[in-house]
């Protein structure tokens, strides 16, 4: 007696990978901004209390937005100051606390206005020599940033 069509194996099925043989899809780039005020010899770290650490003011860019108005943006949200943009600081590549590839860039930042005031994200802000800064920023990525070159230089331009 012949076999069912309906019990015949469809190759095309038997072909179909597992969940297992699927390979997971690779996260997207999560990408940032930020910025180093420099005042008076000094640049501004930031303290995040839901995070538990001390880092350069940045953030995550929003839809449509671009990598400079997200470094200005996040900026006077996190610290109150407004702020134009100078020089571009080398960018940061690292992954995140999820495991995502993330780039930051960052700008030297010039203060135009403002004041600080503790907020829902950041509860302290100093000014530090970039040594001071470097010794209690919680990332590596943030202590090689402002032992840059270029941080230093504007840092000694300001009047450090």
């Amino acid at each position: 007696m012949p076999t069912p069509a309906n019990d015949v194996p469809d190759a095309s099925v038997a072909a179909m990978p597992t969940p297992d043989d699927v390979p997971e899809p690779a996260a997207a780039e999560v990408h940032a901004a930020g910025g180093v005020m420099v005042r008076d010899g000094a640049i501004a770290i930031v303290h995040r209390p839901y995070r538990r650490d001390w880092s350069i003011p940045k953030g995550k860019l929003d839809p449509g937005e671009s990598f400079e108005q997200a470094a200005v943006r996040e900026l006077q949200e996190e610290t109150g100051f407004t702020v134009e943009l100078g020089d571009e600081l080398p960018e940061v590549r690292y992954r995140d606390h999820h495991d995502r590839p993330k780039l930051v860039r960052y700008w030297l930042m010039r203060i135009t206005g403002g004041t600080f005031a503790a907020n829902d994200e950041v509860d302290e802000l100093r000014w530090l020599s970039p040594d001071d800064a470097a010794t209690l920023l919680t990332y590596e990525a943030d202590r090689t940033l402002v032992r840059s070159a270029p941080v230093r230089t504007a840092v000694a331009a300001s009047g450090g």
